[in-house]
């Protein structure tokens, strides 16, 4: 069975949020254990990055597809509407 683009870009994000979520679970335990704070900050830059990354992902491989069709399969996703959901990421 051939892997479709959206199949390869569901997988990458879905891994790089499973990543984020190991470092998210590193941050909780070094707070646990009365770590050190410049880890923890460290931590949480490279959660917050990774999470990011995860939505430019989906919205870069995803633009053409929602401005096609929304979820139901209707058309009626705008330029502006795309344009919100990118600028929820800055």
């Amino acid at each position: 069975m051939t892997e479709t683009v959206q199949d390869e870009v569901k997988r990458d994000v879905v891994n790089r949020l499973r990543r984020a979520r190991g470092q998210l679970d590193a941050v909780i335990r070094t707070i646990e254990n009365d770590g050190d704070c410049r880890s923890v900050v460290t931590q949480l830059s490279a959660v917050g990055a990774a999470v990011h990354r995860a939505g430019f992902v989906v919205v870069a491989s995803g633009l053409k597809h929602c401005l096609a069709t929304d979820a139901g399969g209707n058309q009626d996703s705008s330029i502006e509407e795309m344009e919100k959901l990118f600028m929820m990421l800055g």
